[in-house]
């Protein structure tokens, strides 16, 4: 894997290197960082890694993405300036004139946050892991321990295809599928676009994208989900956050919990970003159900785990202080601008 990501750099500084113009080094960027590029291809081929090397490789991976990210910025710097330096050769008419525009674009600031996320936990030896959108009513329901007349199932909160098949409203089908392959220990991600039925305001969305994780061991206890969510927290918003468990139920896990962090504006002072309470809930959590485990095939006698689940959408209005959640999906390019 070392091998690997060596040889991927430097194709990437080379073709970097190469790159005549901000087009070209665009493509460039795409190609090696993109959704379907070469380092993404290595991030979801970490299931194939053994649990002691992840972090290792993670590790890595985190670096190379810096270099080229690097590169990328100062290369196209240096192409900016030549290509204004030309510009400004060729007005000698009106050198007063302002010169076109090469408008390139740039990541979302869901991706943004995505990305923070997914950079934080691949650092911790976790693997990024995805599934279908459209899933069966099993897995978003019942292998979550969410019996057939449970409120969640009802039409008016779920997306129904068919009595058997749904939208899924949560990523955790994806947690049960990797449990079902019965290879452990798991250390997983799974980020994803999910549905419900919502109305359309400031803080909701029918669609909506969540970011949940997964970890089956033996001897995981609640410290382990405490310790790995407080890391979490003072990576994303810095270190001086605290965090807070309050008890709180979900069907998959007990027991359960909701945490919130510090107000990263005013410390846990109080302020309106926080709504004069100091605290910001981010996300839930909890202890596997050994129901749950012992649906997808894990003896819970010899096996725990913790799994916890946040909104990515959630994230960026808090980390970039955006009040609307439908300034994300607007289009917008005063506001997506600024990112």
């Amino acid at each position: 894997m070392k091998e690997k990501l060596q040889k991927i750099r430097e194709e990437a500084m080379r073709q970097i290197s190469e790159s005549k113009d901000l087009g070209r080094l665009n493509d460039v960027r795409v190609a090696i960082l993109g959704k379907k590029g070469e380092l993404t291809a290595v991030l979801k081929s970490m299931k194939d890694v053994s649990p002691e090397e992840r972090p290792l490789v993670g590790q890595l991976v985190n670096e190379t993405r810096e270099s080229i990210e690097r590169m990328l910025e100062e290369t196209k710097a240096k192409l900016e300036a030549a290509e204004l330096e030309l510009k400004l050769k060729q007005e000698v008419i009106d050198v007063t004139l302002p010169a076109k525009k090469n408008n390139v674009g740039h990541r979302h600031p869901n991706t943004i946050a995505l990305e923070e996320v997914e950079r934080i936990f691949t650092g911790m030896g976790y693997e990024v892991v995805e599934g279908p959108e459209v899933e069966y009513d099993y897995y978003n329901f019942e292998a979550l321990n969410i019996p057939a007349n449970h409120p969640a199932k009802d039409e008016q909160d779920t997306f129904y295809i068919n009595d058997k098949i749904v939208l899924r409203t949560q990523t955790s089908p994806v947690q049960v599928r990797e449990m079902e392959k019965g290879k452990l220990p798991i250390r997983m991600i799974a980020p994803g676009r999910v549905f419900r039925s919502d109305e359309v305001d400031a803080t909701h969305s029918p669609s909506f994208h969540q970011i949940e994780g997964l970890v089956i061991d033996r001897h995981i206890t609640f410290a382990d989900l405490k310790g790995t969510l407080a890391e979490f927290a003072r990576e994303l918003f810095g270190e001086d956050t605290k965090v807070k468990f309050r008890p709180h139920h979900f069907p998959f896990t007990e027991p359960s919990a909701e945490m919130d962090v510090t107000c990263f504006k005013c410390g846990g002072k109080g302020c309106r970003f926080c709504k004069g309470e100091g605290w910001i809930e981010i996300l839930g959590c909890g202890m596997v159900h050994p129901r749950v485990l012992k649906m997808s095939g894990i003896d819970p006698e010899k096996y725990s785990g913790f799994a916890f689940g946040m909104g990515l959408e959630r994230i960026a209005l808090l980390k970039y202080e955006i009040d609307d959640m439908r300034l994300l999906y607007e289009n917008d390019q005063r506001f997506l601008g600024q990112f």
